[in-house]
Protein backbone atom coordinates (compact mmCIF):
# COMPACT_ATOMS: atom_id res chain seq x y z
CA UNK A 1 0.00 0.00 0.00
CA UNK A 2 2.86 2.41 1.03
CA UNK A 3 4.40 1.72 -2.68
CA UNK A 4 0.89 2.79 -4.11
CA UNK A 5 0.46 5.83 -2.31
CA UNK A 6 4.14 6.79 -3.20
CA UNK A 7 3.86 5.92 -6.69
CA UNK A 8 0.70 8.15 -7.27
CA UNK A 9 2.47 11.29 -5.02
CA UNK A 10 5.06 10.55 -7.51
CA UNK A 11 3.16 10.38 -10.59
CA UNK A 12 0.54 12.24 -9.68
CA UNK A 13 -0.75 13.37 -13.33
CA UNK A 14 0.03 10.02 -14.71
CA UNK A 15 -2.18 8.34 -11.97
CA UNK A 16 -4.77 10.64 -12.80
CA UNK A 17 -4.45 10.15 -16.28
CA UNK A 18 -5.22 6.81 -15.88
CA UNK A 19 -7.84 6.45 -14.09
CA UNK A 20 -9.73 8.61 -16.42
CA UNK A 21 -8.86 6.25 -19.13
CA UNK A 22 -10.00 3.21 -16.78
CA UNK A 23 -13.13 5.05 -16.35
CA UNK A 24 -13.89 5.48 -19.71
CA UNK A 25 -13.78 2.24 -20.62
CA UNK A 26 -16.65 1.58 -18.83
CA UNK A 27 -18.24 3.81 -21.29
CA UNK A 28 -16.91 2.87 -24.34
CA UNK A 29 -16.37 -1.06 -24.82
CA UNK A 30 -12.75 -1.61 -25.86
CA UNK A 31 -12.53 -2.50 -29.64
CA UNK A 32 -10.49 -2.18 -32.81
CA UNK A 33 -11.02 1.81 -32.87
CA UNK A 34 -8.99 2.36 -29.68
CA UNK A 35 -5.67 2.05 -31.49
CA UNK A 36 -6.46 4.64 -33.70
CA UNK A 37 -6.67 6.71 -30.89
CA UNK A 38 -3.02 6.80 -30.17
CA UNK A 39 -0.79 9.18 -31.87
CA UNK A 40 2.31 7.06 -32.01
CA UNK A 41 3.85 9.84 -34.21
CA UNK A 42 4.48 12.11 -31.32
CA UNK A 43 5.43 9.02 -29.47
CA UNK A 44 8.13 8.14 -31.34
CA UNK A 45 9.26 11.72 -31.80
CA UNK A 46 8.95 12.52 -28.18
CA UNK A 47 11.05 9.38 -27.50
CA UNK A 48 13.65 10.44 -29.79
CA UNK A 49 13.95 14.10 -28.59
CA UNK A 50 14.17 12.53 -25.12
CA UNK A 51 17.00 10.15 -25.84
CA UNK A 52 19.31 12.17 -27.77
CA UNK A 53 18.68 14.65 -25.36
CA UNK A 54 19.83 12.69 -22.40
CA UNK A 55 22.79 11.62 -24.05
CA UNK A 56 23.73 15.13 -24.56
CA UNK A 57 23.39 15.92 -21.14
CA UNK A 58 25.46 12.64 -20.39
CA UNK A 59 28.55 13.95 -21.79
CA UNK A 60 28.43 17.24 -20.54
CA UNK A 61 27.60 19.64 -23.72
CA UNK A 62 24.86 21.97 -21.94
CA UNK A 63 27.22 22.34 -18.59
CA UNK A 64 29.93 22.70 -21.00
CA UNK A 65 28.58 25.42 -22.83
CA UNK A 66 27.19 27.57 -19.70
CA UNK A 67 30.74 27.40 -18.13
CA UNK A 68 32.15 28.81 -21.32
CA UNK A 69 29.40 31.72 -21.58
CA UNK A 70 29.66 32.18 -18.05
CA UNK A 71 33.40 32.77 -18.43
CA UNK A 72 33.23 35.89 -20.51
CA UNK A 73 30.87 38.02 -18.09
CA UNK A 74 31.67 39.30 -14.66
CA UNK A 75 29.43 40.85 -11.64
CA UNK A 76 25.79 39.09 -10.73
CA UNK A 77 24.05 40.91 -12.87
CA UNK A 78 25.82 39.79 -15.93
CA UNK A 79 25.65 36.09 -14.97
CA UNK A 80 21.95 36.47 -13.94
CA UNK A 81 21.29 37.20 -17.83
CA UNK A 82 23.23 34.82 -18.75
CA UNK A 83 21.31 31.55 -16.88
CA UNK A 84 18.16 33.20 -17.59
CA UNK A 85 19.16 32.95 -21.24
CA UNK A 86 20.41 29.68 -21.27
CA UNK A 87 16.93 28.54 -20.20
CA UNK A 88 15.51 30.57 -22.41
CA UNK A 89 17.38 29.66 -25.73
CA UNK A 90 18.11 26.38 -24.83
CA UNK A 91 14.42 25.28 -23.90
CA UNK A 92 14.01 25.81 -27.38
CA UNK A 93 15.41 22.67 -28.15
CA UNK A 94 15.73 20.80 -25.42
CA UNK A 95 12.37 21.33 -23.89
CA UNK A 96 11.19 23.10 -21.35
CA UNK A 97 11.90 20.14 -18.30
CA UNK A 98 15.12 18.87 -19.52
CA UNK A 99 16.86 23.26 -19.97
CA UNK A 100 15.16 23.40 -16.22
CA UNK A 101 17.01 19.76 -14.99
CA UNK A 102 20.53 21.23 -16.12
CA UNK A 103 20.68 24.96 -15.61
CA UNK A 104 18.73 25.50 -11.87
CA UNK A 105 21.47 23.16 -10.09
CA UNK A 106 23.79 25.25 -12.02
CA UNK A 107 22.71 28.28 -11.12
CA UNK A 108 22.28 27.37 -7.64
CA UNK A 109 26.22 26.32 -7.84
CA UNK A 110 26.81 29.49 -9.42
CA UNK A 111 24.87 31.98 -6.93
CA UNK A 112 26.61 30.24 -3.85
CA UNK A 113 29.57 30.39 -4.81
CA UNK A 114 29.58 34.23 -6.80
CA UNK A 115 29.97 36.66 -4.35
CA UNK A 116 29.88 36.73 -0.27
CA UNK A 117 27.01 39.33 -0.44
CA UNK A 118 24.47 36.77 -2.98
CA UNK A 119 22.04 36.36 -0.63
CA UNK A 120 19.46 33.37 -0.95
CA UNK A 121 16.52 35.80 -1.83
CA UNK A 122 18.44 36.88 -4.93
CA UNK A 123 18.79 32.77 -5.63
CA UNK A 124 15.14 32.42 -5.70
CA UNK A 125 14.24 35.35 -7.80
CA UNK A 126 17.00 33.66 -10.82
CA UNK A 127 15.46 30.44 -10.23
CA UNK A 128 11.98 31.84 -10.75
CA UNK A 129 13.32 33.52 -13.65
CA UNK A 130 14.79 30.88 -15.12
CA UNK A 131 11.37 28.67 -14.82
CA UNK A 132 9.30 31.39 -16.56
CA UNK A 133 12.22 31.63 -18.97
CA UNK A 134 11.87 27.79 -20.17
CA UNK A 135 8.46 27.86 -20.16
CA UNK A 136 8.57 30.62 -22.37
CA UNK A 137 11.02 30.39 -24.57
CA UNK A 138 10.00 26.64 -24.84
CA UNK A 139 7.02 28.04 -26.95
CA UNK A 140 8.54 29.07 -30.00
CA UNK A 141 9.10 25.90 -31.52
CA UNK A 142 7.65 22.71 -32.12
CA UNK A 143 10.36 20.50 -29.85
CA UNK A 144 10.23 22.98 -27.24
CA UNK A 145 7.69 21.23 -25.29
CA UNK A 146 5.26 18.17 -25.35
CA UNK A 147 2.39 19.92 -26.15
CA UNK A 148 3.66 21.99 -28.76
CA UNK A 149 5.33 18.63 -30.34
CA UNK A 150 1.89 17.17 -30.21
CA UNK A 151 -0.43 20.46 -31.62
CA UNK A 152 1.96 20.96 -33.93
CA UNK A 153 1.30 17.18 -35.54
CA UNK A 154 -2.19 17.27 -34.81
CA UNK A 155 -1.98 21.27 -36.79
CA UNK A 156 -0.62 20.05 -39.87
CA UNK A 157 1.36 23.46 -40.63
CA UNK A 158 4.75 23.70 -41.51
CA UNK A 159 7.58 24.84 -38.84
CA UNK A 160 7.97 28.11 -40.18
CA UNK A 161 4.02 28.65 -39.94
CA UNK A 162 4.11 27.16 -36.35
CA UNK A 163 7.28 29.92 -35.79
CA UNK A 164 5.10 32.93 -37.28
CA UNK A 165 2.08 32.25 -34.55
CA UNK A 166 4.15 32.39 -31.50
CA UNK A 167 6.94 34.44 -32.22
CA UNK A 168 5.42 37.82 -31.19
CA UNK A 169 4.86 36.17 -27.70
CA UNK A 170 8.11 35.06 -27.55
CA UNK A 171 10.17 38.03 -28.58
CA UNK A 172 7.70 40.15 -25.99
CA UNK A 173 8.36 36.98 -22.90
CA UNK A 174 12.19 37.89 -23.87
CA UNK A 175 11.88 41.90 -23.52
CA UNK A 176 9.75 40.95 -20.18
CA UNK A 177 12.16 39.30 -18.75
CA UNK A 178 15.20 41.64 -19.62
CA UNK A 179 13.47 44.35 -17.91
CA UNK A 180 12.43 42.11 -15.01
CA UNK A 181 16.25 41.17 -14.42
CA UNK A 182 17.19 44.89 -14.99
CA UNK A 183 14.80 46.40 -12.59
CA UNK A 184 15.66 43.61 -10.08
CA UNK A 185 19.03 44.26 -10.61
CA UNK A 186 18.49 48.00 -10.02
CA UNK A 187 16.50 47.93 -7.41
CA UNK A 188 19.24 44.93 -5.57
CA UNK A 189 21.92 47.98 -6.18
CA UNK A 190 20.15 50.53 -4.26
CA UNK A 191 19.60 48.28 -1.19
CA UNK A 192 23.41 47.43 -1.19
CA UNK A 193 24.18 50.88 -1.68
CA UNK A 194 21.76 51.88 1.14
CA UNK A 195 23.23 49.40 3.74
CA UNK A 196 26.65 50.68 2.84
CA UNK A 197 27.80 47.66 0.83
CA UNK A 198 29.33 47.48 -2.49
CA UNK A 199 28.81 44.53 -5.17
CA UNK A 200 31.75 42.58 -6.31
CA UNK A 201 32.33 42.60 -10.27
CA UNK A 202 34.64 39.95 -10.87
CA UNK A 203 33.58 36.93 -10.50
CA UNK A 204 35.90 35.16 -7.99
CA UNK A 205 33.64 32.30 -7.51
CA UNK A 206 33.44 31.67 -11.06
CA UNK A 207 37.29 31.73 -11.42
CA UNK A 208 38.09 30.16 -8.88
CA UNK A 209 36.08 27.05 -9.31
CA UNK A 210 37.08 27.57 -13.16
CA UNK A 211 41.38 27.40 -11.98
CA UNK A 212 40.60 24.64 -9.93
CA UNK A 213 39.12 22.90 -12.60
CA UNK A 214 41.34 23.49 -14.75
CA UNK A 215 44.20 22.25 -11.97
CA UNK A 216 42.45 19.25 -11.27
CA UNK A 217 42.42 18.61 -15.30
CA UNK A 218 45.89 19.32 -15.36
CA UNK A 219 46.88 16.87 -12.90
CA UNK A 220 44.22 14.44 -13.90
CA UNK A 221 46.31 14.16 -17.59
CA UNK A 222 49.77 13.97 -15.81
CA UNK A 223 48.60 10.62 -14.05
CA UNK A 224 46.69 9.51 -16.62
CA UNK A 225 48.05 7.88 -19.73
CA UNK A 226 47.70 9.45 -23.09
CA UNK A 227 45.85 6.52 -24.55
CA UNK A 228 43.01 6.61 -21.79
CA UNK A 229 42.69 10.70 -22.69
CA UNK A 230 42.58 9.85 -26.26
CA UNK A 231 40.30 6.91 -25.98
CA UNK A 232 37.79 9.49 -23.91
CA UNK A 233 38.31 12.30 -26.48
CA UNK A 234 37.25 9.92 -29.18
CA UNK A 235 34.29 8.33 -27.59
CA UNK A 236 33.23 11.91 -26.83
CA UNK A 237 33.16 13.09 -29.94
CA UNK A 238 31.71 9.79 -31.25
CA UNK A 239 28.51 10.16 -28.91
CA UNK A 240 28.62 13.86 -29.73
CA UNK A 241 28.45 13.58 -33.71
CA UNK A 242 26.43 10.61 -33.18
CA UNK A 243 23.34 12.67 -31.65
CA UNK A 244 24.06 15.74 -33.45
CA UNK A 245 23.12 13.73 -36.61
CA UNK A 246 20.10 11.51 -34.57
CA UNK A 247 19.13 15.36 -33.88
CA UNK A 248 18.90 16.37 -37.58
CA UNK A 249 17.18 13.38 -38.47
CA UNK A 250 14.81 13.90 -35.69
CA UNK A 251 13.93 17.07 -37.07
CA UNK A 252 13.69 15.89 -40.40
CA UNK A 253 10.71 13.69 -39.15
CA UNK A 254 9.33 16.49 -36.98
CA UNK A 255 9.14 18.80 -39.85
CA UNK A 256 7.63 15.60 -42.42
CA UNK A 257 10.00 15.36 -44.59
CA UNK A 258 11.09 11.86 -43.09
CA UNK A 259 8.22 9.31 -41.39
CA UNK A 260 8.71 9.70 -37.54
CA UNK A 261 9.95 5.85 -38.24
CA UNK A 262 13.17 6.25 -39.37
CA UNK A 263 14.33 8.61 -36.69
CA UNK A 264 12.71 5.88 -33.80
CA UNK A 265 14.59 3.05 -35.35
CA UNK A 266 18.27 4.88 -35.78
CA UNK A 267 17.86 6.29 -31.98
CA UNK A 268 16.95 2.79 -30.38
CA UNK A 269 19.52 1.12 -32.55
CA UNK A 270 22.06 3.21 -31.73
CA UNK A 271 21.27 3.72 -27.77
CA UNK A 272 20.90 -0.64 -27.76
CA UNK A 273 24.26 -0.85 -29.29
CA UNK A 274 26.28 2.19 -28.18
CA UNK A 275 24.55 3.80 -25.16
CA UNK A 276 22.36 1.45 -23.56
CA UNK A 277 21.93 3.44 -20.27
CA UNK A 278 20.17 5.93 -21.85
CA UNK A 279 17.19 4.16 -22.70
CA UNK A 280 16.77 4.50 -18.60
CA UNK A 281 16.87 7.80 -18.69
CA UNK A 282 13.94 8.63 -21.02
CA UNK A 283 10.76 9.57 -18.86
CA UNK A 284 8.55 6.89 -19.72
CA UNK A 285 6.20 8.68 -17.19
CA UNK A 286 5.37 11.07 -19.59
CA UNK A 287 4.80 8.80 -22.80
CA UNK A 288 2.11 6.43 -20.63
CA UNK A 289 0.59 10.40 -19.31
CA UNK A 290 -0.08 10.96 -23.64
CA UNK A 291 -1.04 7.42 -24.07
CA UNK A 292 -3.81 7.20 -21.46
CA UNK A 293 -4.86 11.13 -22.40
CA UNK A 294 -5.04 9.59 -26.02
CA UNK A 295 -7.52 6.76 -24.44
CA UNK A 296 -9.65 9.15 -22.97
CA UNK A 297 -10.15 11.51 -24.73
CA UNK A 298 -11.03 8.97 -28.03
CA UNK A 299 -13.88 7.36 -25.65
CA UNK A 300 -15.01 10.83 -24.90
CA UNK A 301 -15.18 11.67 -28.62
CA UNK A 302 -17.43 8.78 -28.75
CA UNK A 303 -20.09 10.03 -26.19
CA UNK A 304 -22.45 12.00 -28.05
CA UNK A 305 -23.52 13.91 -25.19
CA UNK A 306 -19.67 14.91 -23.34
CA UNK A 307 -18.74 15.51 -27.06
CA UNK A 308 -20.63 18.24 -27.75
CA UNK A 309 -20.57 19.91 -24.14
CA UNK A 310 -16.82 19.84 -24.69
CA UNK A 311 -17.19 21.59 -27.92
CA UNK A 312 -19.56 24.35 -26.57
CA UNK A 313 -17.46 25.19 -24.18
CA UNK A 314 -14.39 25.78 -26.64
CA UNK A 315 -15.81 27.25 -28.99
CA UNK A 316 -15.01 30.66 -29.36
CA UNK A 317 -12.73 30.49 -26.26
CA UNK A 318 -10.10 28.51 -27.04
CA UNK A 319 -7.18 30.26 -25.59
CA UNK A 320 -8.81 31.43 -22.39
CA UNK A 321 -10.56 28.00 -21.84
CA UNK A 322 -6.70 26.29 -22.41
CA UNK A 323 -5.33 28.89 -20.46
CA UNK A 324 -7.76 28.17 -17.03
CA UNK A 325 -7.57 24.46 -17.59
CA UNK A 326 -3.76 24.23 -17.97
CA UNK A 327 -3.71 26.15 -13.92
CA UNK A 328 -5.64 23.07 -12.85
CA UNK A 329 -4.35 19.95 -14.83
CA UNK A 330 -1.09 21.64 -16.66
CA UNK A 331 -0.61 22.46 -20.18
CA UNK A 332 0.01 19.16 -21.67
CA UNK A 333 -2.82 17.37 -20.43
CA UNK A 334 -5.23 20.48 -21.30
CA UNK A 335 -3.33 20.42 -24.61
CA UNK A 336 -4.07 16.95 -25.41
CA UNK A 337 -7.43 16.95 -23.86
CA UNK A 338 -9.07 20.27 -25.58
CA UNK A 339 -7.70 18.84 -28.89
CA UNK A 340 -10.13 16.23 -29.55
CA UNK A 341 -12.64 18.62 -29.14
CA UNK A 342 -12.02 21.77 -31.80
CA UNK A 343 -10.22 22.35 -34.97
CA UNK A 344 -8.84 25.66 -34.06
CA UNK A 345 -5.08 24.22 -32.93
CA UNK A 346 -3.16 27.26 -33.29
CA UNK A 347 -5.67 28.92 -30.26
CA UNK A 348 -4.63 25.33 -28.31
CA UNK A 349 -1.30 26.16 -29.30
CA UNK A 350 -1.17 29.65 -27.97
CA UNK A 351 -3.25 28.83 -24.72
CA UNK A 352 -1.41 25.99 -23.72
CA UNK A 353 1.84 28.02 -23.70
CA UNK A 354 0.68 30.92 -22.02
CA UNK A 355 -1.13 28.73 -19.49
CA UNK A 356 2.29 27.44 -18.33
CA UNK A 357 2.23 31.17 -16.72
CA UNK A 358 0.43 31.10 -12.95
CA UNK A 359 0.20 28.45 -10.91
CA UNK A 360 2.68 25.99 -10.23
CA UNK A 361 1.54 23.11 -11.51
CA UNK A 362 0.62 24.87 -14.72
CA UNK A 363 3.67 24.04 -16.71
CA UNK A 364 5.03 20.42 -14.75
CA UNK A 365 8.01 21.82 -15.25
CA UNK A 366 7.84 24.43 -12.76
CA UNK A 367 7.80 21.60 -10.45
CA UNK A 368 11.53 20.34 -11.15
CA UNK A 369 12.70 24.02 -10.07
CA UNK A 370 10.15 23.66 -6.88
CA UNK A 371 12.12 20.57 -6.09
CA UNK A 372 15.83 21.88 -6.88
CA UNK A 373 15.02 24.71 -4.39
CA UNK A 374 13.07 22.35 -1.40
CA UNK A 375 16.45 20.17 -1.84
CA UNK A 376 18.78 23.55 -1.34
CA UNK A 377 16.88 24.64 1.67
CA UNK A 378 13.37 23.51 3.13
CA UNK A 379 12.55 26.77 4.14
CA UNK A 380 13.13 28.73 0.59
CA UNK A 381 9.81 27.07 0.13
CA UNK A 382 7.42 29.47 1.03
CA UNK A 383 9.62 32.50 -0.04
CA UNK A 384 9.72 30.65 -3.33
CA UNK A 385 6.35 30.02 -3.83
CA UNK A 386 5.29 33.60 -3.47
CA UNK A 387 7.78 34.80 -5.50
CA UNK A 388 6.59 32.45 -7.98
CA UNK A 389 3.12 33.40 -8.25
CA UNK A 390 3.40 37.19 -8.00
CA UNK A 391 6.02 36.80 -11.20
CA UNK A 392 4.19 34.08 -12.76
CA UNK A 393 0.51 36.38 -12.40
CA UNK A 394 1.94 39.79 -14.16
CA UNK A 395 3.75 37.97 -17.27
CA UNK A 396 0.62 36.07 -17.70
CA UNK A 397 -1.77 38.98 -17.31
CA UNK A 398 1.05 40.96 -19.90
CA UNK A 399 0.88 38.46 -22.38
CA UNK A 400 -2.92 38.11 -22.39
CA UNK A 401 -2.97 41.52 -22.53
CA UNK A 402 -0.72 40.77 -26.00
CA UNK A 403 -2.90 37.76 -27.00
CA UNK A 404 -6.00 40.42 -27.08
CA UNK A 405 -3.88 43.14 -28.77
CA UNK A 406 -2.94 40.44 -31.47
CA UNK A 407 -6.00 38.62 -32.38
Amino acid sequence: MKKILYFIKKETVLSIAVVLAVISVFFVVPDREYISYIDFRTLAILFCLMSIVAGLRNIDVFDKLAERLLAKVHGIGGVTVILVCLCFFMSMFITNDVSLITFVPFAIIIMKKLNPDTDSKWMLKVIVMQTIAANLGSMLTPLGNPQNLYLYGKAGIGIAEFLKIMLPYTVCAFALLMAWIGLASMVRKRKLSHDGKTEIKQNKGLDSVEDKASTKRQKDSLSASGSKWEKKDAEWIEKFTAYLILFVISLLAVSHILPYGVPFALVFLYLLLRDRKILTQVDYSLLCIFIALFIFIGNLGRIPAFSQLLSDILTGREVVTSVIASQVMSNVPAAILLSGFTDHIRELVIGTNLGGLGTLIASMASLISFKYVAKEDRSFRGRYFLEFTVANVIFLFIMMILYRLLS
